[in-house]
């Protein structure tokens, strides 16, 4: 019985909700409808009030002959508006200036075009003039409508034209829609509910209805609507309901009244199939009681004994079987996953175990490699295999990311999500990964594919790519190493080994690379350089440098020899440790030499050789050996400024002289640069450029260009050759490097500045 309350209360329910619904489809249907000639109307006013012709009848300053022609042209380009909108009856602006009509195709006075097209008896000509003049912008009104000597009604859409630069009223634009266009789509209405729809404007007038408005004049209507809903109130007399919404395109609003008679003599109806339904739910309910009273639960019992043998007699404190039941099946599944798990964890030490064996080369005399990888559910698809090796930069900020976490915790997550990423990309390409752990490093071994023979090495490139890029997202930094392809499970072991020879690499290469065996393999036949480039005389130049604190200029030549040493196809990492090491002894030799036998700096800081022995990459040993350089420099500065003498100051300002006389007469050499100046006087290009640089604050280079220049345009002013003659007496060879350089300096060409006055 309760059932069937619930069920009458939410019949009811429903079915007043699906009267509503069905009168909101069509009030929306109706909107829709009468929205699209709405639309049209405001879209014919808006191309009328934007008209060129138009804005420059209302706004310009002509003279009235040009008025009159200009209205006439405006009035024939109405006549294409009347063609496109056919579904417009009438529209029309007043011309305020000239107290006239304008019309598709002519022009009238005020009081000919009100006969002509209002004039029905129902307004007179000055209730017009008031309506057109005061009536709000961007107003719906009805007005009348003469058409063919049959008077009707029509909806005026009204929109002023801005005023003039006096403030005075220039227009109004007028568009007319016969209500016969919306009677249609209002008598869908009255033939479904028998209500009445009602088309308001904004100061909630009525502008249409299909039943006389007199019966509801007493609306109960919120002032904001939403145009994309539609809004229920009831009305105030209790005998009707109101539907109403906002138009989509204007302030218009869509009413629909409902009589309630039409919800209650429906739910007339379910309230008497709601009382049999009672009578029939009471009678079946005392068939199926008695039915199930005289049934016999004795496999139930039965089940509880099958399931007591294993269970004792205590357990069961409650009295109830089925819980019982429930409850030792429970209790049973979790024994069998309990005893899953276990299975797996001991199967995936196993399988590590396994894969560990083989990758280092050991052989299994218990069981062949093969019986092994079917009894762990790996499929060999070939005899093809390769090895990747996974590290992980950036431990401890994994660390960090994982609070609450023990380090076995984050270990084994950081295990799972590197497997399953990188045995699904292997998959991708068709082969066959499996991944473990050895030595701190995650080891992919690759199963080629039987019919990927051409593409084994661009697969493996992928698939460390891949990794590299979504294993990112973890925040993990990895480096990467890829061995050789070799056949059979025996080269296996051959193929962990190269990539671990990869993988040491790393020192040159750097973290967070993607390093193969064939990038490092040294293969007897090429017979690649391998030599160690640091001669003497450059190790000297270094320690001058650091003697006198250029930091810049020893940083340079470290850099470049650390370049021509680095960048070979191959380099030892023996030979490059050393090559760092005997960069660090250059700076102790340097601070040795700049005398009165104080060793604190290097006694104090016995880090150094540490920090750089602890670096894995050749790039982290470079950045510490720069930053020892750096507080080496500064010392050797701060040292060599107490002893700097006047006299030393006197040199230098003789050296610049000199080389600025040099300049001056060796000017016109094409083969005159930094290097040649440098020569001349014994000393490195570039510390010439730079103590120049100190001495004068100008470049070196950009000295000599501008002196060159400058002797060009006194030789362009005296007229003493043509461009090319003097390009080439300023030491350009070519004359179109001149030009660039001239136009770069002075703004101009030589041409251009040859023809000034």
């Amino acid at each position: 019985m309760m059932m069937s309350l619930i069920i009458y209360s939410q019949s009811s329910d429903a079915l007043k909700s699906e009267i509503h619904r069905a009168n909101d489809s069509l009030l929306k249907q109706v909107r829709y409808t009468i929205d699209t000639q709405i639309d049209l109307m405001k879209r014919l006013n808006m191309e009328i009030t934007w008209n060129t012709k138009l804005q420059s009848l209302m706004y310009s300053n002509i003279g009235q002959s040009d008025d009159q022609f200009l209205a006439y042209q405006l009035v024939k380009e109405f006549r294409m508006y009347q063609t496109s909108y056919a579904a417009i009856d009438e529209f029309y602006v007043t011309w305020d200036q000239s107290s006239s009509i304008l019309r598709p195709g002519n022009v009238r006075d005020m009081k000919t075009a009100f006969d002509t097209l209002h004039n029905t008896g129902t307004l007179r000509y000055e209730q017009w003039l008031d309506t057109i003049n005061n009536a709000a912008n961007n107003q719906f009104l009805l007005l009348p409508h003469s058409d063919a000597g049959s008077p009707q009604t029509s909806i005026a859409y009204i929109a002023h034209l801005p005023k003039d630069l006096n403030g005075k009223q220039t227009g109004t634009v007028v568009v007319m829609a016969d209500l016969a266009r919306f009677q249609k789509a209002m008598e869908t209405i009255s033939g479904f509910s028998g209500g009445q729809l009602l088309i308001l404007n904004h100061d909630n007038q009525v502008l249409l209805s299909n039943l006389p408005v007199s019966v509801y004049t007493n609306l109960n209507l919120e002032q904001a609507l939403d145009r994309d809903h539609v809004a229920y109130s009831p009305a105030k007399n209790g005998d009707s309901e109101l539907f109403y919404m906002q138009s989509a395109v204007s302030d218009l609003k869509y009413v629909l009244v409902i009589p309630s008679r039409i919800y209650w003599e429906k739910a007339e109806y379910v309230r008497k199939f709601t009382y049999v339904s009672i009578l029939i739910s009471l009678i079946g309910a005392g068939v199926l009681t008695w039915f199930f009273m005289r049934r016999n639960y004795s496999p139930i019992q039965r089940l509880v004994q099958s399931v007591s043998d294993k269970h004792s007699a205590e357990e069961r404190t409650d009295g109830n079987e089925l819980s019982f039941i429930q409850r030792a099946i429970s209790d049973t599944r979790s024994e069998k996953d309990q005893i899953a798990l276990q299975l797996q964890s001991h199967q995936y030490v196993l399988r590590s175990n396994m894969l560990n064996r083989l990758l280092k080369g050991k052989s299994d005399t218990l069981i062949s490699y093969e019986e092994a990888f079917k009894s762990f559910h790996m499929e060999l698809i070939s005899n093809e295999f390769a090895v990747v090796l996974f590290a992980v930069e950036n431990n401890e900020k994994l660390s960090a990311n994982l609070p609450g976490m023990d380090m076995n915790e984050r270990r084994k997550l950081i295990q799972f999500i590197i497997t399953n990423v990188v045995e699904e990309l292997v998959g991708h390409r068709h082969h066959a990964g499996y991944v473990a752990e050895v030595d701190d490093m995650m080891v992919c071994l690759v199963n080629f594919a039987a019919d990927e023979a051409a593409e084994r090495k661009e697969d493996l490139n992928w698939i460390a790519t891949e990794a590299q890029r979504f294993l990112m997202r973890f925040h993990m930094d990895l480096t990467i190493s890829i061995g050789g392809i070799h056949s059979s499970l025996f080269g296996v072991a051959k193929a962990y080994s190269e990539a671990l020879d990869a993988m040491e690499y790393k020192m040159v290469r750097g973290k967070r690379e993607i390093i193969t065996y064939d990038e490092i393999r040294i293969d007897s036949a090429d017979k690649l350089p391998l030599g160690y480039y640091y001669p003497l005389q450059v190790e000297q130049q270094i320690i001058n440098m650091i003697k006198i604190g250029d930091f810049e200029q020893a940083s340079a030549s470290m850099n470049e020899i650390m370049e021509r040493n680095f960048n070979k196809p191959l380099v030892s990492l023996t030979l490059a440790r050393c090559l760092i090491f005997n960069l660090v002894g250059t700076m102790v030799k340097a601070i040795n030499e700049l005398g009165d036998g104080e060793s604190r700096l290097l006694g104090d800081n016995p880090r150094w050789m540490d920090s750089i022995i602890a670096c894995d990459t050749i790039l982290e040993m470079q950045q510490e050996l720069l930053s020892l350089l750096k507080e080496v420099c500064a010392h050797a500065a701060a040292k060599m400024e107490t002893n700097v003498t006047k006299e030393r100051a006197e040199t230098l300002r003789e050296l610049i002289t000199n080389v600025i006389r040099y300049i001056e007469e060796h000017y016109q050499d094409a083969n005159l640069n930094v290097n040649t100046i440098g020569e001349r006087f014994e000393l490195k290009g570039s510390y010439v450029s730079k103590l120049f640089k100190d001495g004068t604050g100008e470049g070196l280079l950009d000295y000599i260009t501008k002196f060159r220049i400058g002797q060009a345009k006194r030789m362009i002013v005296h007229k003493q050759g043509s461009i090319s003659e003097i390009a080439k007496s300023v030491g350009y060879n070519e004359a179109a490097t001149f030009i660039r350089v001239f136009k770069k300096y002075e703004g101009i060409t030589p041409g251009k500045y040859k023809e000034m006055p």
